[in-house]
């Protein structure tokens, strides 16, 4: 059997409600959701002709947990200072970090400039198009590799991001979140759902995830408004609970020690270019954390956020830790 008349037997089993995974709706079209994302797409700058495959790395791994509303600007200015790999691999990192901003979790800055290392090294400044060669790089997961071969490449890979988990979970499935960790029923209903044909999968993978960033979100969904709003077993199903949300964790900001460590590296990221702050003065910005709420504070917290954030590489000192300074 080929692998396309493999993927079409096996979405004829979701379509029947059967394997694989735990599946229990029609499968939805292909054709609806497609035709959806070409009238309503966002206009995103990585989404331009001519993006290259490093871009759309960028701006995937700058989009986690991440509005792409703040993103956009900062893949802009990124882009424009570093264009390819070659560019990034011998940036100065304190200038990377500095460009990152408050894009959160800035040790994601960290992994692109490895990344970008390892492409000069490995494959002569190129990304590779391989699947195995893309997980491979540092920082590049699943659904990072997928996403590069999707959207830079126009090759048929599983993409599973949060909106694609939720829309399919409430389409096919009939939950209204689908489960905190990717499960392997998940992938395997997702492959079965992909067209057959290359192009057709990576429009039906972006087309998905967009449904799910504008139309099919987590909170207040606008059902009216979607293309599959006939075919979801969700809907059908009169909207039921979330079966998961005692085992969700909510992600808190003020107070937490994230919080602490992105006051410190704010006030690194302003000082002049080389500048390092005595480490008193950024342990009283890191006690700042949770203040304005009125929560006692954790004397401990100010020093751990330092520590966390040296041995992260996000910050370096010269002299043990008596000043501080980005790397």
């Amino acid at each position: 059997m080929s692998g396309q008349e493999e993927a079409r037997g096996a979405a004829s089993a979701v379509g029947r409600g059967g394997a694989p995974g735990d599946a229990v709706g029609a499968a939805p079209a292909a054709a609806d959701v497609v035709a959806w994302y070409r009238a309503h797409a966002r206009e995103l700058p990585w989404r331009e002709p001519g993006t290259t495959a490093y871009g759309v790395l960028v701006s995937e791994v700058m989009s986690q947990q991440t509005p792409v509303s703040r993103v956009a600007p900062a893949w802009q200015e990124w882009m424009r200072r570093w264009p390819t790999p070659a560019g990034l691999a011998s940036a100065p990192t304190a200038e990377v970090l500095r460009v990152w901003g408050r894009l959160g979790y800035p040790r994601r800055a960290l992994r692109l400039i490895e990344a970008a290392r390892a492409v000069v090294e490995r494959h002569d400044g190129e990304l590779p198009e391989d699947l195995d060669a893309l997980l491979a790089l540092p920082g590049v997961g699943e659904y990072t590799a997928g996403a590069v071969l999707a959207f830079a490449h126009g090759r048929r890979a599983l993409v599973l991001d949060t909106n694609v988990r939720r829309v399919l979970a409430r389409a096919v499935g009939g939950e209204a979140l689908p489960a905190p960790s990717l499960t392997r029923a998940e992938r395997e209903r997702a492959r079965a759902l992909l067209p057959a044909g290359d192009a057709e999968a990576a429009e039906w993978s972006v087309a998905v995830m967009e449904l799910g960033a504008l139309v099919c979100t987590a909170r207040d969904p606008r059902c009216e408004e979607c293309p599959w709003r006939e075919q979801c077993a969700w809907l059908a199903s009169g909207r039921p609970a979330d079966e998961h949300a005692a085992r969700r964790r909510t992600q808190a900001w003020h107070g937490t020690d994230r919080q602490a460590r992105g006051l410190v590296m704010a006030q690194l990221r302003a000082a002049d270019d080389g500048e390092a702050i005595p480490r008193e003065a950024l342990l009283a910005t890191a006690s700042v954390a949770g203040a304005h709420r009125g929560e006692a504070a954790d004397p401990a917290q100010p020093a751990r956020a330092l520590a966390g954030l040296l041995a992260d590489g996000l910050i370096a000192t010269d002299d043990d830790g008596a000043t501080y300074r980005l790397p």
